[in-house]
């Protein structure tokens, strides 16, 4: 190539759930594949600076990439920022609705005219609250409601309980965990009647205040139903560089799509790294997860993760978490995936 755009370093961000990037990060293989070019890699949670860090939400930092929750990618695209979704990945999780015995609540009809607590963060875009509004809207969907059925509460999350570390492999790395300790105590309050949960955390939480599971749609037999800020998750990157420097984003997602290959050959081994990765233990990632989860870390761009993340968009500018709506198909840029996929055929 020639007059090649220098590139001294690359970003890289990912939430704390299953994902192929956090696995690539924790084997090191990231820092091996480009250290012979003098790229640095650097890590959005690991930075002390501010501006920096809040890329993890709208994605603002050239050179960077980010595998996770699609809410903020969603967001920042809405807000203009210039990115291209390369891949994406599809790993169920425990999400679910929860009420306490006693409560005369036992699945999602029982909601109608109680309260639901949907939870405030103060961060650029409460994907949380976002979540849990698309979670209640399907379990009132399947029982023939829709949210016009029940009052919305706001819990509010204190930001000073909102920060901690969790050890990976890349060392100490921030993270908001904004979990649901809000929501918690206004149910255990009776200050609302049900409350949405998802992962580890989430049925950590529901097994720890005892709470009964009236809608459980993280492992629902329609796909539809599973849809949220999980599932599918994004693989996102600025479009500057992609376009000057394919190269570099090729290779990049080549070690995340052999990050997922080798989470499928090495099931106990990478439930560990999920665990590492999630601040939790093999047990409730397994519990959480799925049994499988090591064998769903794959990415890809069918059609059907495409239009789930396309539903999604949908509902999050309906319901007024995105300022302005876009066309999600055409944000999906498969020439690096495809490119990989040929490169594979003609060495197979």
């Amino acid at each position: 190539m020639t007059d090649i755009q220098q590139i001294s370093e690359l970003w890289y961000t990912r939430c704390p759930v299953p994902t192929p990037l956090g696995l690539a990060v924790q084997l090191d293989w990231f820092a091996e594949e480009f250290a012979r070019d003098g790229i640095a890699l650097r890590s959005i949670q690991e930075t002390s600076d501010p501006d920096a860090r809040e890329s993890h939400f709208d994605h603002s930092l050239p050179h960077s990439f980010r595998q996770g929750g699609n809410i903020p990618a969603i967001w920042a695209r809405a807000n203009g920022r210039d990115t291209r979704v390369i891949g994406l990945s599809w790993t169920d999780e425990f999400q679910a609705i929860l009420a306490l015995p006693g409560s005369g609540i036992g699945r999602a009809r029982d909601l109608r005219g109680r309260r639901i607590g949907l939870p405030v963060n103060p961060i650029s875009i409460d994907f949380n609250r976002a979540s849990a509004l698309r979670g209640f809207a399907k379990a009132l969907e399947l029982d023939g409601l829709s949210l016009d059925a029940v009052e919305r509460v706001d819990t509010i999350n204190d930001a000073s309980n909102g920060t901690e570390g969790i050890a990976t492999g890349e060392g100490f790395r921030r993270r908001n965990r904004h979990g649901y300790r809000a929501e918690a105590l206004a149910l255990v309050r009776g200050e609302v009647d049900a409350i949405y949960v998802k992962g580890a955390l989430g049925l950590e939480t529901a097994r720890l205040i005892g709470a009964l599971i009236i809608a459980d749609l993280g492992f629902h037999p329609d796909p539809k139903v599973r849809i949220n800020n999980g599932t599918p998750r994004t693989l996102t990157v600025d479009a500057g560089l992609i376009e000057a420097r394919p190269d570099l984003v090729s290779r990049f997602l080549r070690r995340v799509l052999d990050a997922g290959d080798w989470a499928a050959a090495h099931p106990d081994e990478a439930i560990a790294y999920i665990a590492r990765e999630a601040g939790s233990s093999p047990d409730w990632v397994r519990s959480a997860y799925g049994e499988h989860a090591s064998q769903r870390l794959g990415t890809f761009l069918t059609d059907e993760a495409i239009d789930a993340l396309s539903d999604f968009k949908d509902f999050l500018f309906v319901h007024g978490f995105l300022p302005t709506d876009f066309d999600a198909r055409a944000w999906i840029d498969p020439r690096p995936l495809n490119e990989l996929a040929a490169d594979i055929r003609q060495v197979a």
